[in-house]
């Protein structure tokens, strides 16, 4: 069970939020509705947005609850650490372009080597497996 210092930071299933940081598909500030939550120590979130792109596992970090979003970003502004934290280091967006070049598959935002899908289908094939 969860230390009792840390439940006021959980989200609740059908609690409105909005996006801290830009997300796939997903601006910045984006409201959205979270629909499930996982975990007991590693809590992740599934969260429908109003554009209509559904995320999963999403960190806790990366979501503000809709009543806390003008505090997030006047403390964002004024460079609270606790909220510098969260956002992504300038680049970074730069740097997955650049390794999905080399080939593979992004699915919820972690790449997939093409070496491993490579591998895959090689064992498919030696199986005699088809799709």
């Amino acid at each position: 069970m969860p230390k009792n210092d840390t439940l006021p930071k959980n989200l609740q299933k059908r609690e409105l939020v909005k996006a801290a940081i830009d997300l796939k598909g997903v601006p910045e500030g984006t409201s959205g509705r979270v629909i499930l939550s996982n975990g007991l120590d590693w809590v992740r979130y599934w969260v429908v947005f109003d554009n209509g792109v559904e995320i999963g596992s999403l960190h806790r970090s990366k979501l503000v609850r809709s009543q806390e979003w003008d505090d997030y970003l006047i403390k964002r502004d004024s460079g609270d650490e606790e909220v510098v934290m969260i956002r992504e280091p300038q680049g970074a967006s730069d740097d997955t372009m650049s390794s999905s070049s080399s080939g593979g598959v992004e699915v919820n935002g972690v790449l997939v080597p093409q070496l491993l899908l490579d591998r895959t289908q090689a064992a498919l094939d030696r199986f005699g497996v088809t799709r």
